[in-house]
């Protein structure tokens, strides 16, 4: 049954009653807030050719109309637009206007803005006067890039490079912070940086960029955007060096201030003036600016001799922290040892630690992974994981070792961990010792002398059987009987236990084993994708090691280039390419090869492909 007409327009008027009171209640508010008007700038202090801008609200009105024309001799000011706000509280609504003005100084000094009529709601409002100061940009020489037909444009530097080096006196390997400042004068559009830069030459190795951090620096009373990149580089060599400058030429839009050349505006439209007033909008011309920073002496020191035999070339800081899992097993089990090594310095030479005695113990090559939390990289954690299997019954890891050069204290430093107890069962069943039991000759307990029997009395032999028969033991019951069996049974738990043993060690052999087969072939895949530099000739020597420890059942870590080519009988040629392949591997390491450019080009990787496919297993 549908409802009455006027039952379904109740909600319309109960709704247009509701908007009556809230704009009765609005117009109350309004009639109820006095009118005012202040004047802001954006800043108090410019520079020339510097725009600022000023701003005129007008609240408590719902009408206003702004000041004309506002002359002050020496500022071009300009109208620029205006906006309109409305707050509301509790049913209590104000209106405001901003009116906002661009103004361009034209020479130094401070100026005095007056008190700006404006009308609102029927009365006359006064801002209050405001003072700006204009200053020159200090810099009393001219930049190589104004020239005659850009006069509007200020003197002084448009643009400055700065390199900010940690320190200026460094050992080999050790981390130098450094900071290159790009900046230029606010109000310049940078299109491009230009070509990209570095900070250092040959002898030393360079981290990437971070992406770039912008910020605002005031410089000799100039106001400039700056750009900041961060990196660190790392000599190779003792000496002392001459780092060039850094030089970019950044292409960057410069504007026009010539009034003359302005769009004039028939029409004195608003938005046409806010359009061409606006800095953004002005005609402007490209030009490439030429910057160069000042050049720095760098003084590397070589490192003190005598380093600890598993010194790597780390150079910083650090500290360590070792666990093992699990903490019990059986002889041939494998217990990975977790390394945490933080601090600050060159990770990249940051190796793992090494056993202090690692008889009795098996181990494989460590994984490592490093997180920094810094942006360049010379500060972090970097973990390793090395798996050891015991060759016999041990009752703890021994200590881990890891050392570095203290660039601080100038000396070395040997990091070393406590040793973790840990329970080992199993190994070899304990050979069998066979019991010795002497055949006893005594008369049986309880026997009798044997009588001497007459040679003619048949019946007095037969008197005495029945003693002998008495004194008579079975053979199970007697000691000798279970003595002599302890031979075979031994024997046979002997031969049980060398089984099993025999057993154990076959299937840990075949399983190390598949697993250097499974590496093998996983670096093999990886050498014919390609890889960067450094990464590539570890994997191709990492490779070579592993054939040959499947050849000649050996340790793939003591391996190296005579002991790969006496295990694959090489040829001469094939050995020459073997040597340099190894030499290869250790230069980029030593050189910290990682940071730098280039890849390995396809005959390159066709012949390392070429050389490990001679090395058959």
């Amino acid at each position: 049954m549908p409802f009455p007409r006027r039952n379904r327009s109740l909600p319309l008027w109960i709704a247009l009653a509701g908007a009556i009171l809230v704009l009765l209640g609005a117009s109350r508010s309004l009639r109820a807030d006095d009118a005012k008007a202040t004047a802001v700038l954006t800043d108090s202090e410019t520079v020339i050719g510097q725009p600022v801008q000023m701003q005129i609200k007008v609240t408590g009105a719902r009408g206003a109309r702004p000041p004309g024309a506002i002359v002050v001799d020496g500022l071009d000011i300009r109208y620029s637009g205006q906006s309109q706000m409305i707050e509301g509280h509790n049913f209590s609504f104000s209106y405001s206007f901003v009116y906002t003005y661009t103004i361009m100084p034209e020479r130094p000094g401070t100026f005095q803005i007056p008190p700006q009529r404006v009308a609102a709601g029927g009365k006359t409002l006064m801002t209050e006067a405001l003072t700006l100061r204009v200053v020159d940009d200090g810099a009393g020489q001219a930049d190589e890039d104004a020239d005659e037909q850009t006069q509007s444009v200020p003197r002084g530097r448009l643009g400055f490079v700065d390199v900010v080096f940690g320190k200026t006196t460094a050992y080999v390997g050790e981390m130098i912070p450094v900071e290159v400042r790009i900046g230029f004068r606010s109000g310049l559009r940078v299109e491009s940086l230009g070509e990209s830069f570095t900070v250092a030459g040959q002898g030393f190795t360079t981290l990437n960029f971070t992406r770039p951090r912008e910020t605002r620096q005031n410089i000799g009373g100039q106001s400039y955007q700056v750009l900041i990149f961060k990196t660190a580089i790392a000599a190779v060599r003792s000496g002392k060096f001459e780092l060039p400058p850094v030089e970019i030429t950044p292409g960057v839009l410069i504007p026009r201030l010539d009034r003359s050349r302005m769009p004039r505006d028939p029409f004195n439209d608003p938005f046409f003036q806010n359009f061409f007033n606006d800095p953004a909008f002005m005609p402007s011309e490209r030009r490439e600016l030429k910057l160069k920073s000042k050049g720095a002496t760098i003084d590397v020191k070589p490192l003190p001799p005598n380093a600890p035999a598993d010194f790597g070339g780390a150079v910083g800081f650090f500290q360590m922290e070792t666990e093992a899992k699990p903490k019990s097993g059986e002889i041939g089990d494998p217990f990975t040892i977790t390394t945490s090594i933080t601090g600050r310095g060159n990770f990249d030479r940051v190796n793992a630690p090494v056993l202090a005695d690692d008889q009795g113990w098996h181990k494989y090559p460590p994984t490592s992974k490093f997180d920094q939390d810094d942006d360049v990289g010379i500060s972090g954690v970097k973990k390793f994981e090395m798996v050891l299997t015991p060759n016999e019954s041990k009752k703890e890891i021994p200590a881990l070792t890891f050392s570095f050069f203290d660039a601080a204290k100038e000396r070395y430093v040997t990091l070393r961990s406590e040793a973790i107890p840990i329970q080992i069962a199993g190994g070899s069943a304990p050979s069998a010792t066979p019991a010795s039991a002497a055949a006893s000759n005594a008369p049986a307990p309880g026997a009798t002398p044997k009588a001497q029997a007459k040679p003619d009395d048949i019946l007095y032999q037969i008197a005495d059987w029945p003693g002998i028969g008495v004194a008579f033991v079975p053979i199970y019951a007697r000691p000798i009987f279970w003595a002599l069996q302890l031979f075979p049974l031994l024997a046979l738990l002997a031969l049980v236990g060398w089984k099993w043993r025999q057993a154990r060690l076959g299937d840990r052999t075949a399983r190390q084993r598949a697993k250097l087969q499974r590496e093998a072939a996983e670096l093999e895949k990886r050498l014919r994708k390609g890889s960067a530099p450094q990464q590539y000739y570890a994997d191709a020597t990492r490779a070579v090691q592993l054939k040959t420890a499947l050849a000649e059942n050996v340790n793939p870590n003591v391996v190296d280039a005579d002991l790969a080519a006496l295990a694959f009988h090489l040829d001469e040629t094939m050995r020459r390419r073997l040597d340099t392949l190894f030499q290869k591997k250790d230069e980029l390491h030593y050189s910290g090869g990682r940071n730098g450019h280039g890849e390995v080009s396809f005959e390159q990787q066709q012949e390392v492909t070429e050389l490990i496919d001679q090395l058959r297993v």
